[in-house]
């Protein structure tokens, strides 16, 4: 009898192990990353997961004298370090920068996704405390290095966005839009911020995003989803998904455009003037699946999430279905990759980067976390044609790389990315703590 519950034990024992094997087995990649970009990405057959493929790339920092490689014709060098997780940049027409150096606010996650949540922060560099602050940098000989820095203004809420209209900074907080009176030129706010419109913070996504409409004298906000597919519900997800227009003198908003899981950049294409931005799409649907984004956005457009992506594809995990919605699910203008985290957007017009890159958006991507070979952690350009829209056939081209060693490790990760006065381009590195400056040779 003590035999036959060994062996029965046993077989229970190597079931188990098995089933946890298959479990936890990452999905590979079928696709390059080159083949989910474009204006034609292939989309293929979803491979659901129960358990989410997990590649992030261990977070080591930048060794000593070691920098990013620029693409040929390009130059690169530290514009500022020794920051903390710095996320956003300003680049004011005096010539100071300001980037915000900011972090999610404390999550309070519970059981197994708590526990898979709290590993992946460390592993990417992200579990650091938010600084919550502003800082000002200043390179007053021109040499491409920032000499001084100010702490221009603390005790901020999770902070990322800026815009500055006339003498007014307005700064996306994860909860609020807050605006504070302020002079170029000046190092310190002493003033405290007034809120302009509130929106929901924190969530899987906290980082907020603001762009002004000069012309309009509105302002946008990107917030992003609370979850991956509202697997909390859709009332989690009010006024989420979307970007806000904002009327900073009723302090009032709408929203503008719906179903983008994660809008991140804002910019204006300089020949067009159409509000463009990056987005994140949802995970666990493998590691081909779905194409992070850029797109041109107008007033109304919904882009499909959580019930479709790119453009009417039906995620069959989301329940109910809303196939009603599917026809008037926009297709995005240009896919980025899958699971790249395509967050920084600036359009190079004003940059001197050479004729290679003077027509066409810059675009940092943070890097995955859910795919098997990684992808992202690089900064790219995409060719515009002149009807203001990405080349057709054109494939993202690297700007910036080397943010991984010969090991997979990070020794950065590119967020924000921005034109300064003197037409360089700006990166924010939050997990090298700088901001990288290049040039053309």
């Amino acid at each position: 009898m003590r035999r036959h519950v060994l062996l029965a034990s046993s077989i229970f024992l190597l079931a188990l192990l098995a089933f946890g094997y298959w479990f936890t087995r990452p999905d590979q990649a079928r696709l390059s990353v080159a083949d989910v970009s474009g204006t034609r990405p292939q989309i293929t057959t979803p491979r659901p997961e129960t358990w989410p493929t997990i590649g992030v790339a261990q977070a080591v920092g930048w060794p000593a004298g070691a920098m990013p490689t620029p693409a040929p014709g390009l130059k690169v060098q530290a514009f500022a370090r020794g920051l903390t997780h710095p996320r956003w940049l300003l680049p004011l027409a005096n010539g100071d920068v300001l980037v915000a150096e900011s972090n999610s606010p404390p999550r309070n996650v519970g059981g197994v996704t708590g526990l898979v949540m709290s590993y992946l922060f460390k592993r990417a560099g992200a579990a650091v405390p938010s600084p919550n602050r502003i800082t000002l940098l200043r390179d007053a000989n021109g040499d491409g290095i920032a000499e001084t820095r100010t702490v221009l203004i603390a005790g901020l809420n999770s902070p990322q966005g800026m815009a500055l209209v006339g003498n007014t900074l307005y700064i996306a907080n994860t909860d609020a839009l807050v605006r504070v009176p302020f002079t170029p030129g000046e190092t310190r706010i002493t003033a405290t911020p007034e809120v302009v419109v509130r929106y929901p913070g924190g969530g899987n996504h906290w980082a907020r995003t603001v762009l002004a409409d000069p012309r309009a004298g509105t302002l946008y906000v990107a917030v992003g989803s609370a979850s991956n597919i509202a697997e909390n519900g859709l009332d989690a997800e009010r006024n989420r998904a979307c970007l806000l227009e904002v009327d900073p003198r009723a302090k009032t908003f709408r929203v503008y455009a719906g179903g983008l899981r994660n809008p991140q950049g804002l910019a204006f294409e300089p020949r067009s003037g159409r509000l463009w931005v990056t987005v994140n799409e949802r995970d666990m649907l493998g590691s081909d699946l779905a194409p992070d984004y850029m797109s041109a956005v107008e007033l109304g457009d919904f882009f499909g999430w959580p019930y479709t992506y790119w453009g009417g594809y039906v995620d069959k995990r989301v329940q109910p279905q809303r196939p009603d919605l599917q026809q008037y699910s926009k297709r995005p203008d240009y896919a980025l990759g899958p699971h790249t985290a395509s967050l920084g957007l600036a359009f190079s017009q004003g940059a001197k980067l050479g004729a290679r890159f003077a027509n066409g958006a810059l675009v940092g991507q943070h890097g995955s976390w859910n795919r098997q070979p990684v992808s992202g952690y690089k900064v790219v350009y995409v060719p515009f044609g002149p009807n203001g829209f990405p080349q057709a056939g054109a494939r993202p081209v690297d700007v910036l790389t080397g943010f991984l060693d010969a090991e997979g490790q990070a020794r950065g990760r590119p967020v924000g990315v921005s034109i300064d006065r003197a037409g360089g381009l700006l990166v924010a590195d939050d997990v090298g703590d700088t901001v990288w400056r290049v040039a053309a040779r």
